[in-house]
């Protein structure tokens, strides 16, 4: 199987020791705690806890035990310790947990004994899900929802996460290798075993069966990148004009001082970001500097930076002043915003008329556009709903099952360029006649099993394994062959 290699934790130790080694490690966060939890995972796991004066008899049953330094005897901390046998653990290995108090004369002194014990070394950075990886109790994708967990700010994220970590690409994906597997070894039968009645049609069938996996795949890839976008974050642009009251809203919806706020045209030169939760959504509010014509070099600079953040982002907050739009047209009014941030490529567009205390009584903004004060608070609320509707619309289903990663994208666009150079050969194939024209003349088999090969190695990327021996057992599951 190829999966990863446990690379030696000291110098001179072999993989073969780094993998019998018991490692333990503080669990939860560093700093002053009601309660902190130091995890050990390996076979010395029990003799470690008996050694501090815990007992291994009542599995997966929370005990409070006064733990004790081995070397002298001298107390550590009255703690919840629970056992955990392997296989049924977190890693599939021993595993114990010390629940002591959070104090950090309490966890040194926890460590300390510990270090002190032989077969026992502290844990490496992720070791524990690794460990858990090479025992089988998750894959790839269920390691990146627990990262992920972990470092939601948002609910969205969080959702995103538990739905990962529970399974829901794992499935997805561990479905889609299945048939692959599955179609991979009838093309090899009918390659390797084409004297057997069983094996000689083997092909028959591939093509609609791949054909509609190749359209799964199409259609998982067409998400508008819905789950990265959510697991990174939105990003959303303010653009307009020098003194279009950018820097006063984005102080306004943060609630915070971060950009400074000028009456002097370009005083935003640079970009300013702030990190915010709207509405469950992780969001970067991004001021730019202001659009317009320069002779100032830094000042052209921060106006192409402008430009390129607008690009990039999810959405943008194009806002002109509510007291230079009078009467217009909400025609004029929109070929004000073109001529100001270009035509209609780049992210959607918000259109606001800021500085809306400035405008005249009885006033009111075009059709299709916020009015906003940063200045009085008017309107503030309506953007932020704006904003929570937009975010909404692109943000993934809480249970669908999407893409979070960059290399999930590659692995599944790579299995589809595979499929597809399958079904492109099988066409051709059944251009030359017989009675299914799906179905692949033998000269053809070699290199479309290649192509599936290539499909099967791509998802298993995703998901952290490929196993050849899988292939046999389908081969000598499906087929009488060797018999």
């Amino acid at each position: 199987m190829d999966q990863w290699q446990a690379a030696p934790a000291h110098p001179g130790q072999t993989e073969r020791e780094t993998a019998t080694d018991t490692i333990f490690a503080l669990s939860s966060g560093a700093g002053r705690a009601g309660v902190a939890v130091v995890r050990l995972s390996g076979p010395a796991a029990g003799d470690a806890l008996r050694a501090l004066g815990g007992r291994t008899d009542a599995p997966r049953l929370a005990r409070l035990t006064s733990l004790r330094d081995p070397a002298d005897g001298a107390p550590i901390d009255r703690a919840l310790v629970l056992w955990f046998p392997g296989p049924k653990s977190f890693t599939g290995e021993d595993v114990v947990e010390l629940h002591v108090h959070g104090g950090p004369a309490v966890v040194e002194g926890a460590l300390t004994a510990l270090a002190a014990l032989p077969g026992l070394r502290p844990a490496e950075a992720g070791e524990f899900s690794r460990r858990a990886f090479d025992h089988g109790k998750m894959d790839f994708t269920h390691a990146e929802g627990l990262a992920d967990l972990i470092a939601a700010e948002t609910p969205a994220q969080r959702r995103q996460a538990l739905a990962q970590m529970d399974g829901s690409l794992s499935r997805l994906y561990e479905g889609w290798r299945a048939e692959l597997v599955r179609c991979l070894a009838h093309m090899e039968a009918a390659i390797d075993f084409a004297d057997e009645a069983d094996a000689a049609h083997a092909g028959a069938d591939l093509v609609p069966r791949l054909t509609a996996l190749r359209d799964a795949m199409a259609a998982h890839l067409a998400d508008s990148r819905r789950g990265e976008r959510l697991r990174d974050g939105f990003t959303v642009v303010l653009l307009g004009a020098p003194n279009a009251g950018k820097s006063s809203l984005l102080n306004a919806l943060s609630r915070s001082d971060a950009a400074i706020v000028s009456e002097i045209a370009g005083t935003t030169r640079d970009m300013v970001r702030v990190r915010m939760n709207i509405a469950g959504f992780p969001v970067t509010l991004v001021d730019t500097a202001g659009l317009r014509e320069s002779d100032d070099v830094i000042e052209r600079e921060g106006v192409r930076r402008a430009r390129a953040a607008a690009a990039r982002a999810d959405l943008a907050l194009v806002l002109v002043p509510a007291d230079t739009l009078g009467d217009i047209s909400e025609a004029d009014a929109d070929a004000r915003v073109a001529a100001l941030v270009g035509e209609t490529d780049g992210p959607a567009r918000v259109r606001l008329a800021s500085k809306a205390d400035l405008a005249a009584a009885g006033w009111g903004p075009p059709t299709g556009w916020l009015a906003v004060s940063a200045a009085t608070g008017a309107g503030l609320d309506g953007v932020s709903e704006c904003l929570a509707d937009a975010l909404g619309a692109a943000a993934p289903p809480d249970q669908g099952t999407v893409l979070t990663r960059a290399r999930h994208r590659r692995a599944v666009e790579d299995s589809l360029a595979a499929l597809d150079r399958f079904l492109a050969v099988a066409a051709g194939a059944g251009d030359g006649g017989g009675d299914d024209p799906r179905t692949p003349v033998d000269g053809d088999l070699v290199l479309q099993a290649e192509d599936l090969r290539l499909a099967v190695r791509g998802i298993g990327r995703i998901l952290g394994r490929v196993d050849v021996e899988e292939l046999l057992d389908v081969v000598f599951a499906d087929f009488c062959i060797g018999k």
